[in-house]
């Protein structure tokens, strides 16, 4: 496939020019731009998050290589430009300091066919989303030799994609959560299905404020991968609680802790009827920072809805990122059922109004 240029929600024919281009926070804090150019940069993009099986992208990226870089070209065909991928802890880390080689140079082919496909790819790590697959001694860690093995991790991950200008992002972890007032025994919380898609940073507040667990997480992991990586942005994706209670506030993106995050990554699925509701509740992440909904799937009301909720968030949001599950369009209409026939539905729409998320042309220049 070919390289693009940043007129980001173009068909693929269309914009197939230029080089891949590193991407940066502007300097007024609120888009993102190319960092040669200043050119603005909106994403359009899927979850990469698992194939057609269930399984997760490690589980077969090695024997099944062919099938990932159709994929790829599959994603690019829906007119997206952008990736996100989860990224396993255990498949990566050995023991708390070791790193897995293998599976760092299938990361740094992975970024290559990014980079050749002119796709970004927002690397989101730590993941457990398979708890049999979690080794017993890191579950026995202390919650600071934890944290010491998470920066590990980022740096391993970091180093091979440094030198990429298809690393758009690292997200430190999917949707991390704290305890409450009562200690917990878990450092994963309920699955949705098999996948424990939701984890947590701490097991005891032990008289820290919530806020200061985060702060302290958060400074330790981005320092980690700023030491090894001074360019790339960093972000973490999150619950927006204030869409489940409308007076809960930030915590990960409060002035408190959010100060390593270069731009803001929330999950939505609208509700049928709600979408004036998801959107009141997406404002309450608007802290002078580019914006991007990291998921979002007609999960619990109609493609329509969805569509109109991105169409009135467009004032607000920066990227919008769906998922892409290893199947096209034909693929799941041929399943004959529900799910199948939601997916491709929803491919379609998303496909078809790739091209309404165009930016307006960059009023930042350097």
């Amino acid at each position: 496939m070919f390289r693009i240029s940043l007129i980001v929600f173009m068909a693929g024919s269309v914009a197939a020019a230029e080089p891949l281009q590193r991407v940066r926070v502007s300097d007024d804090g609120k888009t993102f731009v190319t960092v040669d150019a200043g050119r603005q940069v909106q994403l359009w993009g899927v979850n990469y998050d698992h194939d057609r099986d269930n399984r997760l992208l490690e589980d077969y990226w090695h024997d099944e290589w062919p099938a990932v870089v159709e994929d790829f070209r599959e994603i690019k065909e829906l007119n997206a430009n952008c990736i996100r991928i989860h990224l396993q802890f255990a498949r990566f880390m050995k023991s708390t300091d070791e790193p897995d080689a293998n599976n760092l140079a299938q990361l740094a082919k992975l970024i290559a066919l990014a980079e050749e496909h002119g796709l970004y790819l927002l690397i989101t790590g730590l993941g457990c989303y398979h708890k049999q697959d979690v080794p017993p001694w890191y579950d026995a860690l202390s919650e600071d030799q934890r944290w010491q093995a998470q920066a590990k991790f980022w740096q391993a991950i970091a180093a091979v994609g440094k030198d990429s200008p298809a690393v758009f992002a690292y997200d430190l972890m999917n949707e991390p959560i704290l305890p409450g007032d009562k200690p917990e025994s878990e450092w994963l919380a309920k699955p949705l299905g098999d996948k424990h898609f939701v984890q947590r940073i701490a097991l005891d507040l032990a008289g820290r404020t919530r806020q200061n667990i985060a702060k302290a997480w958060v400074d330790m992991l981005a320092t980690a991968i700023h030491e090894v990586d001074p360019q790339s942005m960093i972000t973490v994706g999150v619950i927006p609680w204030a869409h489940v209670w409308p007076t809960a506030r930030p915590l990960f993106y409060s002035p408190e802790v959010g100060r390593p995050l270069d731009f803001v990554s929330v999950h939505f699925y609208p509700e049928r009827g709600e979408v004036q509701k998801a959107l009141d509740a997406l404002r309450v992440y608007e802290v002078g920072k580019p914006l991007v909904i990291e998921e979002i799937f007609p999960l619990k009301t109609s493609g329509e809805e969805v569509l109109q909720f991105i169409d009135d968030s467009k004032p607000i949001a920066d990227g919008w990122i769906s998922f892409y599950w290893g199947e096209t369009i034909d693929e799941c209409e041929a399943r004959g059922d529900m799910a199948g026939a939601i997916t491709a539905a929803w491919l379609k729409q998303f496909r078809d109004n790739s091209r309404d998320r165009s930016p307006p042309p960059a009023s930042v220049s350097e």
